[in-house]
């Protein structure tokens, strides 16, 4: 299992802090305390199932996890929806909308986005018509975002204010990470464009979250997918294939302002996580290679910097 999402509180409630959040009106909450405080408890969960190295032959799956106590099947997996293809790696996933469209009264939470890491494919799972058992609505193929934006290997996906979908893809479709960028698509799931600005892209690409009250997205870096889908290999860290930086994009007009830094100390920085009070201006970041959190934040002269967390602070932030 790779990853989950929950079907009563938004998955992504605390990524985007309220972007247009006034009066309860669109899907999610204002903030993630509202969200807290006041989400009901969810009584399904959905979760990505991979067979991508097991040994079996069979397309990867969406189970879906009964989580409500009171229910006869509480624990189970109820349903399972498998993909069209094999081979497909599907790994993180998110919503169609969220909390990033509090303020809009049209938009609908009904459909999980789910990215194929390896295949390029990105699975569109209508969860509305029957929450207990999803069913496919639409594909987007991996020649179609090839041939429009040159990007493969998508991973994480949100949902934007806009009604757009932003995929951060990890290369291009040879596996190269300086082919790497962020995939957009619109509120029919048609590819509609890249994200960031022509000649603005990342290193390399891996999980990335927006703060569009500091008008800034910060993105992390993996590696190049011509390394990591064959397996993880130590020399390829040593040879440059691999990442330890964060890179600092405005938000949302897609421009890269900057790039950090981690050193040795900050190998692989994968998933990034600004606070969840949606005023501030930090955040953390967990280095796989080297078992370190990050804080990142914004100086005074508004420019970003980041230190490698104390030891003692591990326990609060763990990777």
């Amino acid at each position: 299992m790779t990853g989950a999402a929950a079907v009563d509180v938004p998955a992504a409630a605390a990524a985007n802090g309220g972007a247009c959040c006034h009066a309860a009106k669109g899907p999610g909450y204002a903030t993630p305390l509202e969200a807290m405080e006041k989400g009901p408890r969810e009584k399904l969960i959905y979760v990505t199932c991979v067979y991508n190295g097991t040994g079996i032959n069979k397309p990867d799956y969406l189970a879906t996890v009964d989580l409500d106590p009171s229910s006869p099947t509480y624990s189970q997996v109820i349903h399972r929806l498998p993909v069209t293809h094999i081979g497909d790696e599907l790994h993180h996933s998110g919503w169609n909308s969220c909390s990033s469209c509090h303020g809009d009264p049209s938009a609908k939470r009904r459909f999980l986005i789910l990215p194929s890491l390896l295949s390029g494919r990105v699975y569109v799972v209508d969860t509305a018509t029957d929450p207990r058992a999803p069913s496919l609505h639409k594909v987007v193929q991996t020649e179609d975002i090839a041939e429009k934006t040159g990007l493969g290997f998508p991973h994480t996906s949100h949902c934007l204010a806009s009604g757009d979908i932003m995929i951060s893809c990890l290369g291009d479709k040879e596996g190269n990470a300086a082919g790497n960028g962020f995939l957009l698509l619109d509120s029919e799931f048609n590819v509609k464009g890249r994200w960031e600005k022509p000649g603005h892209s990342p290193l390399f690409g891996y999980d990335f979250w927006y703060q569009p009250r500091h008008k800034t997205m910060i993105s992390s870096s993996w590696g190049a997918p011509a390394a990591f889908r064959t397996g993880f290999n130590l020399q390829h860290v040593q040879d440059g294939l691999y990442g330890r930086h964060l890179h600092v994009y405005d938000w949302p007009g897609g421009e890269l302002k900057q790039t950090l830094d981690l050193g040795d100390t900050g190998l692989l920085p994968l998933e990034v996580r600004f606070l969840h009070d949606p005023s501030k201006d930090t955040g953390y970041v967990g280095c796989a290679l080297t078992s370190n959190m990050v804080r990142f934040f914004k100086t005074a002269d508004g420019s970003w910097s980041h230190e490698v967390c104390p030891c003692y602070m591990l326990k609060f932030f763990p990777t």
